[in-house]
């Protein structure tokens, strides 16, 4: 595979707070079979990045605790494959560590972040999208983003505008970065067709976002480039545990891409779900003739409407009345929420004093 220049960076140390409770700070969303297909979401990304770069080019960045579901998920990835971050930093931090660990083995390779836990339906012409943007972004100091075709006015994904509408340019320059909006500016990004969703998937060359960190984030890159000898050798990670958590807790697109004058969006249709909500797993699971996605046993439900219930393998359950509703029973917790309401499901959880749950 001549692809020695190219990386792909899979982030996988989120807790997937919104998928709670099915989703714990012990076993994250990441980690988990929810769509029933015998692999996990981690295990399907990692298939999908091997269509694309060597497996020794792909590179898995997760919290310390969870190097053991790396290891059990992925048995093929080696040790200096996995960064371990000792705290939990936001992005931006994570970014600056896979680059100054990528420029350390090859400082002319360009590498792509993807999160771990998101769907990709149509496989080839995302591999499509994603050989265009390696080649954009290998060409010039260009940050490049996936952008994608919005199918509802979404409350729960920020917004990348750009100046053509319906994606008319293979690659569009991004005019600004909008934050999650309200329903009725959802709408209305929705109907001016110049907005894509930000899925999180980014593209770009060593070099040029190293640039975009000197240039946004100096600090960031002041903390963990202190001793940069230290990459990809057997003192790589006491390094990091020492200066990791000093950095900002910043995300990547506030600290790079909302500062950034050179950064670019690739219009992707590409069957792209987060699965970050129990809404979006709703939307893509298949349903019954009232829009009902019921797991588990149910011996009955009667006048149940448009509902996403989850029952553990061997409960049994009677329902009747029930409408837009989430019912999530995950044997010591049992979450019962408004559909329309889920969007406070991760700030409910937050909330939470009790660690047996969270």
């Amino acid at each position: 595979m001549e692809n020695s220049n190219k990386y792909i960076a899979i982030m996988a140390g989120g807790v997937g707070s919104r998928f709670w409770p099915a989703s714990r700070e012990s076993l994250p969303k990441q980690f988990l079979d929810i769509l029933g297909v015998g692999k996990s979401l981690i295990q399907l990304t990692y298939d999908r990045a091997l269509q694309l770069v060597p497996k020794e080019n792909i590179l898995i960045a997760t919290n310390k605790r969870y190097k053991e579901l790396v290891n059990e998920h992925l048995p093929d990835i080696s040790d200096n494959q996995i960064l371990l971050e000792p705290s939990r930093n936001n992005t931006a931090p994570c970014i600056a560590y896979l680059a100054l660990k990528i420029a350390n083995q090859n400082p002319d390779s360009t590498f792509a972040v993807w999160p771990s836990d998101h769907v990709i339906l149509k496989e080839a012409e995302f591999n499509k999208k994603m050989n265009l943007a390696f080649s954009y972004a290998e060409k010039g100091e260009s940050l490049v983003t996936l952008g994608i075709q919005p199918t509802r006015p979404d409350t729960g994904y920020g917004y990348i505008e750009v100046n053509h509408k319906d994606g008319a340019q293979a690659i569009e320059k991004v005019v600004q970065f909008k934050e999650k909006p309200d329903l009725e500016t959802a709408q209305s990004y929705l109907d001016a067709g110049n907005y894509f969703w930000n899925a999180g998937i980014f593209i770009w060359s060593v070099k040029a976002v190293t640039a975009a960190f000197q240039n946004n984030a100096p600090s960031i890159l002041e903390v963990l480039g202190e001793d940069i000898s230290k990459y990809n050798t057997s003192e790589e990670q006491e390094y990091i545990d020492r200066v990791y958590p000093n950095t900002e807790k910043i995300s990547v697109d506030y600290a790079l891409l909302e500062r950034s004058k050179n950064v670019y969006t690739i219009p992707a249709d590409i069957g792209w779900s987060d699965l970050g909500t129990w809404n979006s797993l709703h939307a893509y699971l298949e349903k019954d003739k009232k829009d009902n996605v019921m797991q588990g046993i149910i011996l009955s439900a009667v006048d149940c409407e448009d509902n996403f219930v989850r029952l553990p393998r061997t409960k049994k359950a009677v329902i009747k009345g029930l409408k837009n509703m989430i019912v999530i029973d995950e044997g010591d917790v049992l979450l019962i929420y408004p559909k329309s309401d889920e969007q406070e499901i991760k700030s409910v959880r937050n909330d939470l004093n009790d660690d047996s749950v969270l």
